[in-house]
């Protein structure tokens, strides 16, 4: 078995590959606080509301924005928001040249976002989540080692 990487508090070992972690974006001619500002405005493009994103006031409040129901999201969001991540990961591990470096240092290891809160983007807790998140840092981490 290979060596594991779990990661999820900004505060812990890994906490820069959280969307949390306090690592600005630049994409689409604006700049993000985090990838979790832009992962949750790009729910809303085109609306007031992605603006109320982008300029909340840290992440957590980016991503209570980004859950409400209140406001219409995207129809086709589901089909589009593992791409969005991708855009997002890519975009954060290309423009911060120490987080290229501490991602390309996880060699081959399995990167895992272990949390029983999202079953989606994380490990679920139990390790029977998707772990979507960790899969795509892995993806990134191979798209920089190749080049």
């Amino acid at each position: 078995m290979d060596n594991l990487i779990k990661f999820y508090s900004i505060g812990a070992p890994y906490g820069e590959f959280s969307n949390f972690a306090p690592y600005p974006i630049k994409l689409k001619g604006k700049v993000w606080a985090t990838t979790e500002h832009y992962f949750q405005a790009q729910k809303f493009v085109g609306t007031p509301h992605e603006t109320k994103i982008r300029k909340a006031a840290s992440p957590m409040k980016a991503a209570e924005l980004g859950r409400t129901r209140k406001v219409r999201i995207r129809d086709n969001w589901d089909h589009i928001k593992d791409n969005v991540m991708m855009e997002a990961v890519k975009a954060k591990f290309t423009q911060h040249a120490d987080l290229q470096t501490l991602l390309l240092d996880t060699g081959g290891a399995t990167l895992i976002e272990h949390t029983e809160n999202d079953a989606y983007w994380g490990d679920g807790g139990d390790g029977k989540g998707k772990n979507r998140l960790g899969k795509i840092l892995m993806k990134v981490r191979e798209e920089l080692k190749d080049k």
